[in-house]
């Protein structure tokens, strides 16, 4: 199958990773793929160049984020960090069309200026906008209407995500939502090769709400284990 990845960063490269580990053809979309080649230093979070990635992940194709899209036959995975990801997706609507887009991005706004900070180990915690009546996800999809948006794989770290068994022996529940019977069903195959058991589908989109407000709640607990950067856990829902 034709995949699409959209993004660059650490999270976006586990799943390109895995799922050419999985036979599948990846296609990688980035703004300006001559200036993410160009680079040679880390990113904010430390994140190698991408194109030291790509000499250790052949055939892995990088595009603009339009052509990337148009190269999937069906299945494309949002890594666009959540403050550009609705402008950067409503540039290539016409592209996403009829396709199903799993979403995994968090409305983070970096460097807040708030009257009550949360200090952290790496700065001041971002601050979440939008938040409790709207999402990222609702947002997204009223940007691409002719878009099935997925929102998934945004409780826990990507590394996580690609690979379940490494946390508990994989018995941990991974969350989907969105308003297309279809691509939930789609999401949760991809899931499931990925090697996911406890899949729990949340119902309509409106529920990403709920998922991307988690954000916080996951960050405290990797504080509370002590892991400043990310978190190498995952959370169970207990029937």
């Amino acid at each position: 199958m034709k995949i699409t990845v959209l993004g660059t960063g650490g999270g976006a490269r586990a799943h390109i990773a895995k799922l050419a580990g999985l036979g599948h053809e990846v296609h990688v979309g980035t703004r300006d793929p001559r200036a993410t080649l160009a680079r040679t230093e880390p990113d904010m979070m430390g994140t190698p160049p991408f194109k030291e990635f790509l000499a250790e992940h052949p055939g892995i194709q990088l595009h603009t984020f339009g052509d990337a899209a148009a190269a999937s036959d069906g299945l494309v995975i949002n890594g666009i960090d959540g403050h550009n990801a609705v402008a950067a997706l409503s540039a290539i609507a016409g592209r996403l069309a009829g396709k199903t887009l799993i979403d995994y991005a968090v409305p983070y706004i970096y460097n807040p200026d708030v009257e009550h900070p949360w200090p952290t180990p790496w700065g001041i915690m971002p601050k979440l906008e939008p938040v409790d009546t709207d999402s990222l996800g609702e947002r997204i999809q009223r940007a691409l209407p002719d878009t099935k948006v997925v929102k998934s794989f945004v409780t826990q770290e990507q590394t996580t995500v690609v690979d379940p068994k490494a946390v508990g022996d994989g018995d941990h529940t991974m969350f989907v939502a969105g308003d297309d019977a279809d691509a939930k069903r789609q999401a949760t195959e991809l899931l499931k090769a990925y090697g996911w058991t406890d899949v729990l589908d949340l119902g309509p989109l409106v529920c990403a709400r709920g998922m991307e407000m988690y954000a916080h709640m996951h960050s405290a607990i990797a504080f509370g284990l002590g892991q400043q950067f990310g978190g190498h856990f995952g959370i169970k829902v207990v029937r």
